[in-house]
């Protein structure tokens, strides 16, 4: 994860080109033009209209273009945004004031305002990025980069993160509490707390933002940014949903919780 504080677009070239080609926002099904030489905003109001919540900023973000570039600007003064390319392999939390160079051909925007979890995409006919194969490695030699997650670990953002990966298409979610997770696992509320603690500070060691505890933080704000990241980059996709349907099936920790419980009575 990387923070983008003082990324600033370069200064305007007269002799810079500028961007050939319109871009398209896709919220929810609908997909929008950005004509070339025009600035797109996006919040409670504004272009694209998100929603009528109260936790979220009446303008949000931006998209404009500087330098022969489209860039994404957080215009707003609370809320950030987790932006990546399509497959989760890059990623950067944009705060409030930062901009971001819109590269991909398909960038997806993931923010939360309140409970409630958004997702839209920007589409670029002639991305900036260009994909480069990686070499071709014998079996054993590559590097994973990926955050290893237990089983009942994966089962627990699955629980939180359902209702975002089941809608059609983009849109909001309402994230469900964490009784109402645990319940859905079949947990105890107390094991669910504790499994939470645990991939929260997993994922903080990992420089992940806004998943500690402390007196500024909610229960709340802690869910919706671990599901925010975890959608994001890709940690659990809508086909990991089938794991639900049986809890028990692959929660192997259970049976490493069960010395603790018999210790604990």
């Amino acid at each position: 994860m990387t923070d983008i504080h003082d990324t600033v677009p370069p200064l305007d070239d007269p002799s810079a080109d500028a961007a050939s080609t319109d871009i398209t926002v896709e919220f929810a099904g609908e997909y929008i033009t950005v004509p070339s030489g025009t600035r797109f905003t996006i919040g409670r109001e504004g272009d694209l209209a998100i929603d009528d919540n109260r936790f979220l900023h009446r303008h949000f973000l931006s998209i404009e273009q500087s330098a022969g570039l489209w860039w994404l600007v957080n215009i707003g003064s609370r809320l950030a945004a987790t932006v990546t390319d399509t497959e989760g392999r890059v990623q950067a939390q944009l705060a409030p004031g930062a901009r971001l160079p819109i590269v991909f051909g398909v960038t997806t925007v993931v923010f939360s305002a309140g409970p409630t979890t958004y997702e839209l995409s920007v589409h670029t006919a002639q991305p900036a990025f260009r994909e480069t194969a990686p070499e071709s490695v014998l079996e054993g030699e590559s590097t994973i980069g990926a955050v290893p997650l237990t089983p009942s670990q994966k089962l627990l953002i699955l629980a939180l993160a359902e209702p975002v990966l089941r809608r059609e298409g983009t849109g909001m979610s309402e994230l469900p509490s964490s009784a109402a997770a645990a319940q859905r696992l079949g947990w105890s509320i107390t094991r669910f707390n504790r499994k939470l603690d645990n991939v929260c500070d997993k994922l903080d060691r990992q420089g992940v933002p806004g998943l500690r505890g402390g007196v500024t933080s909610s229960a709340t704000n802690r869910r919706v940014r671990l599901v925010e990241h975890a959608v994001a980059s890709r940690l659990v996709v809508r086909d990991d949903l089938a794991m639900l349907d049986d809890p028990a099936a692959y929660d192997r920790d259970a049976a490493d919780d069960a010395p603790r419980r018999k210790e604990l009575g």
